[in-house]
């Protein structure tokens, strides 16, 4: 995720995160309850983690639960969901 989708990590880190004015965000880890991220304001670096919907189970539900964090901050954030 983090080549790929710097910047879904970091618009999740702004706004479901709590961390609206971060800078970059990382993705390093994931966990049946939610995904977790180190974001950056300038130099300081904070946790983050971000509840999924529902607890992940099964491997195939992860990406959705992915999926459904990105949605979910794009409607916070008033912006387009893209398709998937």
């Amino acid at each position: 995720m983090n080549d790929d989708h710097a910047d879904d990590a970091l618009l999740i880190c702004r706004v479901l995160g709590g961390q609206p004015d971060a800078q970059r965000a990382v993705t390093h880890g994931l966990d049946s309850e939610a995904m977790h991220f180190t974001a950056w304001t300038g130099a300081t670096s904070v946790e983050v983690s971000v509840p999924f919907d529902e607890p992940v189970h099964e491997r195939p539900q992860l990406r959705l639960a992915v999926v459904r964090l990105h949605d979910r901050a794009c409607d916070a954030a008033g912006l387009p969901r893209r398709a998937h």
